[in-house]
C-alpha cells in the first residue's frame, strides 16, 4: 500500500501515540503534506520526522485514526491479518459455538481498527463504517473477509448511511457488497432464537453486546414477573421466559420494536396473549405499576451521544431509575444500563446512587455489568468502554 501524504505533529504531541492511543486531534497537527481527501491514508510523524504510525485522515476534531503503529506502511496483507487476529480473539472466548452463532467480529479501536464495526450473523457479515477512511476502504475489507472466511461467508452487507460523517452520507448506499442474504435471518444465542434484519433493523440488526447480561438475567427470572422496558427485539424477554419467568411484559415506544418482540416470542414458542407487549412510553407505563414486578430491566437507548447532552442524560437516567426503584416489589431485582459513551462508569454509578436516595429505599449492588469479550476495549483506549450496568437488589 503506497502512502504519500504526511501529518507532522507539534512537539510534545507524539506521547499519546507512543502510548498506542489511536486518535490524533486536529490541534496536535503542526503541518500536513499531500493530504487531499477525507479518508486518505497518511503517515504520521513527530516534529523530528520520525514515523509514529499510519492511519486514516479526516477533517474534524479527530483528524487521524491510527490503524498501524509500525514504522513501515501497511501492505496488502494488512486487512487479512487484522481479521485473522480478530477472529482468533473471538474463538478464544468460545465464539461461535453450537449454542451461539452470532457475534461481533470487529469492534473498532478494541480491535485496532478505529471507525469499523463488523457483526457476523452465521455467514452474513454486516459492515458499518464510522469514518471516511473505512468507507473508502470498504472493497479491501470485503476482499479480506472473503479470504479469511472462505466458503463460510455467504454475504457482506454494507450499512453505514447513519454512521458516516455528514458530507459522505448521501453518497453511501446501503447494499450487498458480496453475495445476498435473506432477511429476516434466524440466529442462535445461548440456544435462544432471534430474527435479525440487518436491512431494516437498528444498528446492524441486533444488539449483540447484551448477550452475557441477558444470560445473567435468566438466573433471576424463574417464577418471577418480569418487565422489560425499551425492549427493541425482546432479547431480555426471551431469556427470562426461557428461564421460567411466570409472566414477562415488554414495553417500547416503537410499534416496530413491539412487532419484532412478538415475532421473537412466537419464534421461541411463547404466547404473546399471556406475555404481553405494549407500544408505550416507559415513563408513562410505569406510573401506575406499583408492586407488580419482581424484575425490571432498564436498557434505554443512549440518552447522550455528545458531551453537550450529558447533563440532560444524567437527569434522564436518574428519573428512570428512581421510578423503577419506587415501583418494584420488595426484594425485587433491577437490571439497569447506560450505553452512552460520554457517561462514564463512575458518573453512571453516582447517578444510580442519587436515584436510590430519591426513591428512599435500601438498595444493594449485586453485579457490575459491561460489554462482552467480542466487544473488547483496548487498554490504551479506555474510551472504548461504552456499555455499563448494575444489578440491584431493592429491599
Amino acid at each position: 500500500m503506497t502512502v504519500s501524504a504526511k501529518i507532522i505533529l507539534k512537539k510534545g504531541k507524539e506521547f499519546s501515540i507512543q502510548r498506542f492511543h489511536p486518535w490524533i486531534f486536529s490541534g496536535a497537527i503542526q503541518k500536513q503534506e499531500g493530504v487531499s481527501t477525507d479518508g486518505a491514508w497518511v503517515e504520521v510523524l513527530d516534529f523530528k520526522g520520525n514515523t509514529l504510525g499510519f492511519g486514516h485522515y479526516q477533517n474534524g476534531s479527530i483528524a487521524v485514526r491510527i490503524l498501524s503503529f509500525a514504522k513501515t506502511a501497511p501492505d496488502e496483507s494488512f486487512w487479512i491479518n487484522k481479521f485473522l487476529h480478530a477472529r482468533q480473539l473471538r474463538r478464544s472466548s468460545g465464539l461461535p459455538s453450537s449454542h451461539t452463532n452470532a457475534y461481533r467480529l470487529v469492534h473498532a479501536e478494541g480491535d485496532g481498527l478505529p471507525g469499523l464495526i463488523i457483526d457476523y450473523y452465521d455467514g452474513i457479515a454486516v459492515v458499518q463504517a464510522h469514518s471516511a477512511g473505512m468507507h473508502l476502504d470498504r472493497e479491501r475489507i470485503v476482499i479480506a473477509l472473503q479470504d479469511v472466511f472462505s466458503d463460510e461467508l455467504k454475504a457482506v452487507y454494507y450499512k453505514s448511511h447513519g454512521t458516516l460523517p455528514g458530507n459522505m452520507r448521501e453518497a453511501a448506499s446501503e447494499e450487498y457488497l458480496f453475495g445476498m442474504g435473506v432477511v429476516p435471518h434466524i440466529i442462535y444465542e445461548n440456544d435462544n432464537k432471534f430474527y435479525v434484519d440487518w436491512e431494516e433493523g437498528q444498528k446492524t440488526g441486533f444488539f449483540l453486546d447484551q448477550r452475557e447480561n441477558r444470560k445473567l438475567l435468566a438466573q433471576f427470572s424463574k417464577d418471577k414477573k418480569v418487565l422489560n422496558t425499551f425492549c427493541y427485539t425482546g432479547g431480555f424477554s426471551v431469556y427470562a421466559l426461557s428461564a421460567g419467568a411466570s409472566v414477562v411484559h415488554s414495553v417500547d415506544a416503537s410499534q416496530k420494536a413491539i412487532d419484532l418482540t412478538k415475532k421473537n416470542l412466537d419464534l421461541n414458542g411463547f404466547n404473546t396473549n399471556v406475555h404481553r407487549c405494549f407500544a408505550e412510553d416507559t415513563f408513562d407505563f410505569l406510573k401506575d405499576k406499583h408492586g407488580i414486578y419482581d424484575v425490571i430491566i432498564l436498557d434505554p437507548p443512549a440518552f447522550a451521544k455528545h458531551r453537550d447532552a450529558r447533563h440532560q442524560a444524567v437527569k434522564g437516567y436518574q428519573r428512570l431509575n428512581t421510578e423503577a426503584m419506587q415501583k418494584i416489589r420488595n426484594g425485587g431485582i433491577i437490571f439497569t444500563f447506560s450505553c452512552s459513551q460520554v457517561v462514564d462508569r463512575q458518573l453512571f454509578y453516582d447517578t444510580i446512587v442519587s436515584a436510590a436516595i430519591q426513591a428512599g429505599r435500601q438498595i444493594k449492588v449485586l453485579h457490575h455489568l459491561n460489554q462482552p469479550a467480542d466487544h473488547p476495549v483496548s487498554i490504551y483506549h479506555p474510551e472504548g468502554e461504552y456499555l455499563k450496568g448494575l444489578v440491584l437488589y431493592v429491599e
